[in-house]
């Protein structure tokens, strides 16, 4: 009873999606768990902050109602039980989705924390000792990185981990983090009527991003009020009875005192490997706790037969939940002997859920001349377009090409529901369309997604609206 085909090690999107797949392939899967089944993404990332910017955008657009558009409405308060009991009510739902999904497909869920004791076999503390016949897959996630003389307390100072369970709302926060996350819950603090002091030691905020996103968004947030200060450090930190004091080092090198009533960290996270044993398994990490495959295209370590998916990977694995339900498709089909070919990261999207939002997939033109393009490039406002003007949040769509009509590299959009608009771009790189290819296709108007197709007529030489 206690071998399998396959053992899971870790409940997340990448553990879970591996489980189900390699199940409906028939391959008898033992999945540990040591939390709860849908890991950080389900109960502490991805839906629980995405419900909470949902609440976030509604008390925004009550605000535009009366100041734009003339209708006589006005926000009483936010009801915080009741917001958190409608997100965690969204975050149960799903979680016994999740449970009954895996019940079905016949998968095994064992509760515990496991360690290797070789390379088909696994221990489970407090369980039985486990022992696979075809291979062993590491899906053990990650946890937010913290900063010496730091330490969370989950009331004055949190990380992206327990920030939205702090109790409250605050009426100031200072984020230090100008990546996804600190982007995210500085546009949520600020939309619930906070002071917001944003903290990024790169030159641009969303560092990773093209340029022209970083520059839009930070225009877009310091609209809405938010105190970006990109080339910034924290110099230090004092925890007062009623907030945090701390002292920034500014891009001009002047040192400015912030006080907030929270300081939330959110400087990246970190691969959990704690108690996993690696060693047992002839395994080990690299300088920053990653383990890497031997063989990406099949996320195949060194040792035959186990196998990694989601944050233990390094780059170029992103670090995204979907990022993770593609490679846990991967490594169940390779485990079951089915043909699966490997993920294109290049073509995996990249979302940032603030107001205004962010959204890209493939090349920014920096990486893109920096790999020996020439980029043919074209930047469409958002305002450039009927219903661009009607949302009235400015944005862009941002093209990167090969010159001369080549593929598509890369696909930038800044403004209102970009998440939702990324979709077609990310088939328009992973199938290595070409600007003519997509200026065929008519795009509704008046619509967002209109300013993608008029940006792709005018690098395919038909522009209508842009000149």
């Amino acid at each position: 009873m206690n071998t399998h085909d396959v053992i899971v090690i870790g409940g997340g999107t990448g553990g879970y999606s591996t489980a189900l797949r390699a199940a409906a392939l028939g391959l008898d899967v033992a999945l540990v768990e040591r939390d709860k089944v849908g890991g950080t993404c389900l109960h502490r990332g991805c839906v629980p902050s995405k419900a909470m910017l949902h609440a976030a955008e509604l008390v925004d657009g009550i605000a535009e109602a009366r100041e734009r558009w003339g209708v006589k409405a006005s926000l009483d308060g936010v009801d915080w039980p009741a917001l958190v009991a409608t997100r965690d009510d969204i975050v149960a739902r799903n979680h016994r989705g999740v449970e009954a999904h895996l019940a079905h497909a016949g998968v095994t869920v064992l509760r515990g924390s496991a360690r290797l004791t070789g390379p088909r076999s696994v221990r489970v503390d407090g369980g039985p000792a486990l022992t696979a016949r075809r291979g062993i897959v590491l899906a053990t996630g990650s946890r937010p990185r913290t900063l010496p003389g730091l330490d969370p307390d989950g009331r004055r100072v949190v990380t992206s981990d327990d920030a939205l369970f702090a109790p409250g709302l605050p009426a100031s926060v200072l984020v230090l983090g100008g990546g996804a996350i600190g982007v995210e819950y500085a546009s949520f603090h600020r939309s619930m009527g906070a002071e917001v002091t944003l903290v990024e030691a790169a030159d641009r905020i969303v560092p990773l991003e093209d340029a022209d996103v970083s520059r839009h968004l930070t225009r877009g947030l310091r609209k809405r009020g938010v105190d970006v200060r990109a080339g910034a450090r924290l110099l230090d930190a004092e925890i007062l009875g009623d907030g945090v004091r701390a002292r920034v080092r500014t891009a001009r090198g002047e040192t400015v005192a912030v006080h907030a009533e929270r300081l939330l960290v959110a400087v990246g996270r970190v691969p959990v490997t704690d108690g996993l044993d690696l060693g047992a398994a002839g395994l080990g990490t690299d300088g920053r706790g990653h383990v890497v495959p031997a063989d990406w295209d099949r996320l195949e370590t060194a040792v035959p037969g186990v196998h990694v998916v989601g944050d233990l990977l390094p780059p170029p694995s992103p670090g995204l939940a979907h990022a993770s339900f593609a490679e846990g498709l991967l490594v169940a089909e390779t485990l079951a002997g089915v043909p699966s070919a490997p993920v294109d990261y290049a073509a995996v999207p990249r979302v940032t859920y603030s107001a205004p939002g962010t959204a890209a997939v493939g090349l920014s033109e920096a990486e893109a001349r920096a790999r020996g393009h020439e980029p043919a490039v074209n930047v469409m406002p958002l305002t450039a377009v009927a219903k661009g003007m009607v949302h009235g949040q400015g944005g862009m769509v941002k093209v990167v090409a090969e010159a001369g009509g080549g593929r598509v590299l890369g696909v930038h959009l800044v403004g209102p529901h970009v998440s939702e608009m990324i979709a077609e771009s990310q088939l328009i790189v992973g199938w290595d369309a070409e600007p003519a290819d997509v200026a065929r296709h008519v795009h509704a108007h008046p619509t967002l997604s209109e300013a993608v197709g008029e940006a792709f007529l005018t690098l395919a030489g038909r522009g209508l609206h842009q000149q």
